[in-house]
C-alpha cells in the first residue's frame, strides 16, 4: 500500500456484469428506452420497494420534475422541504412555478424536522417533500399523518435512499411518490438516472403518460387502446435501454454492495468515535427506526474547528475529503424563488461543520486508518 497514492471521494463501483449486459442489449437492437432491461429494473424495484408502479427516468431530477407535474403544481403552490438539500429539490417545482418553503432540519439525522411541518402550512401548501439525508430516514409515520389531516401530498427525495428503510419499509414506498438516483456519487449506479417510484395507484397511468411525452404509448405497446395520442403535458424522462443494461448489473448486486459499503462506514465509525468522545467531532445518528445504506460517512466538528483548514490539511495528504449543500435559503436563486418558515439555526451551524469522507466499495481498511490517523492528527 503506497502510502503516498491518492485517495479519491468516490470511485464508480461496477460488478463486472455491466459491458456483457451492454453488448446485449445491442444484440437485442434496442436501444431506445423501455426495452427487456428496463422492465427487468422496474420489477426489481416494484418487488423491493413494494410500490405500485416504478419508472426509470435519466436522472432523479427528471423523477422530481414528474412528481410536479403528477401533483399538477401550480404557480404560487407551496411546497414545504428542508433548505439543507440538492437544488434540484427546489428546482422541480420552482420549473411549475411552485414556492419552495424552507424549515430547519433536525440536528440528530440533518432531516427535515417533522415538528416544524405543521406551522409552515398555509392555504396554499401543496406538498411536503422529505429529503433522507446520508440514507437515513425521515419521521415517515409523523409526516404522513400531517399530510393526511391537512390533505396534502408527500413527495419522498429518496436520491441518497436506495436499500435504506423505516420501521421495515423501503424508503421511496411511503409517501405518494418517491425518487430514486443512481447517478455515480450513488450506491447503485448507472452513472446519470433516476426512477420514480409511484406508490399511490390512481397516479400510476398519469406517470407513464407524463414520462412518454404525455401520450397513452406505453398502454398502446400494451394493447390497451389501438393508438397513441397526445394526452396531456409531458417530456422525455425515460432512459436509454444502455443505462437500463449497465444499471441492471448493479440492481442484481444491490444486497452485495450495500453490505460492502455498510462494513466500510463501521470501520469509520468504530474508529472515529473516540473522536467524539473527546467531543472533537460527531459521528453520524442513527434512530432505531431507520436500516441506512450507508451511502455516506460524514463528520460534524466541533464548532470551533476551521472546516477549511482541516480540508486543505487532508488535501495536502492527498485525501479527498468534501462538504456540500450551501443551505437552499441562502443562495440567490433560494432567495428569489422560496421562502423562509422559522429560524434556520440548525441548518446553519451544521452545514458550516460537515465534512464527508471518502466511501467507496474497494475501500481497503488500511486506507480507512490512513485518514482517520490523519484527522486524529489534525484535530488534536
Amino acid at each position: 500500500m503506497d502510502h503516498n497514492q491518492n485517495i479519491p471521494f468516490n470511485k464508480p463501483y461496477m460488478t463486472g456484469k455491466e459491458i456483457s449486459y451492454i453488448k446485449n442489449a445491442k444484440s437485442n437492437n434496442m436501444l431506445a428506452g423501455d426495452g427487456p432491461f428496463t422492465k427487468l429494473c422496474h420489477e426489481w424495484l416494484e418487488i423491493n420497494t413494494g410500490c405500485s408502479k416504478a419508472l426509470l427516468t435519466h436522472s432523479c431530477t427528471a423523477a422530481l420534475e414528474m412528481a410536479a407535474l403528477l401533483l399538477d403544481i401550480e404557480p404560487g403552490d407551496e411546497i414545504i422541504m428542508p433548505s439543507y438539500t440538492f437544488v434540484s429539490t427546489a428546482n422541480a417545482f420552482v420549473l411549475r412555478g411552485g414556492v419552495p418553503v424552507f424549515i430547519d432540519i433536525r440536528e440528530d439525522t440533518l432531516n427535515i424536522d417533522e415538528r416544524l411541518i405543521e406551522s409552515a402550512i398555509t392555504s396554499r401548501t401543496k406538498a411536503i417533500v422529505p429529503v433522507h439525508y446520508a440514507g437515513v430516514a425521515c419521521e415517515m409515520d409523523t409526516i404522513m399523518q400531517i399530510a393526511n389531516q391537512h390533505g396534502l401530498q408527500v413527495v419522498e427525495d429518496a436520491a441518497q435512499g436506495v436499500m435504506a428503510s423505516y420501521k421495515g419499509r423501503a424508503l421511496g414506498s411511503i409517501g405518494h411518490i418517491g425518487a430514486f438516483s443512481f447517478h455515480e456519487t450513488k450506491n447503485i449506479i448507472s452513472g446519470e438516472g433516476g426512477a420514480l417510484i409511484v406508490n399511490d395507484p390512481t397516479l400510476a397511468t398519469r406517470a407513464e403518460i407524463i414520462r412518454e411525452k404525455g401520450t397513452d404509448r406505453s398502454r398502446f405497446f400494451r394493447g390497451e387502446v389501438d393508438k397513441y395520442t397526445w394526452q396531456e403535458v409531458g417530456s422525455s424522462f425515460l432512459p436509454g435501454e444502455l443505462t437500463a443494461a449497465f444499471l441492471w448489473a448493479q440492481l442484481e448486486a444491490a444486497n452485495t454492495i450495500t453490505n460492502s459499503r455498510l462494513a466500510i462506514w463501521d470501520r469509520y465509525y468504530a474508529a472515529l468515535k473516540p473522536l467524539e468522545e473527546r467531543g472533537l467531532l460527531r459521528c453520524p445518528i442513527i434512530p432505531g427506526t431507520c436500516t441506512h445504506n450507508a451511502h455516506m460517512f460524514y463528520i460534524l466538528l466541533a464548532s470551533d474547528i476551521d472546516r477549511q483548514q482541516v480540508l486543505s490539511e487532508l488535501k495536502l495528504n492527498g485525501i479527498n475529503s468534501v462538504f456540500h449543500y450551501v443551505p437552499l435559503h441562502s443562495s440567490p436563486a433560494g432567495k428569489r424563488y422560496g421562502r423562509i418558515h422559522g429560524t434556520m439555526n440548525v441548518t446553519n451551524e451544521q452545514s458550516e461543520r460537515l465534512i464527508r469522507l471518502p466511501l467507496w466499495v474497494g475501500l481497503e481498511s488500511e486506507q480507512q486508518e490512513r485518514i482517520v490517523s490523519l484527522l486524529k492528527r489534525i484535530l488534536t
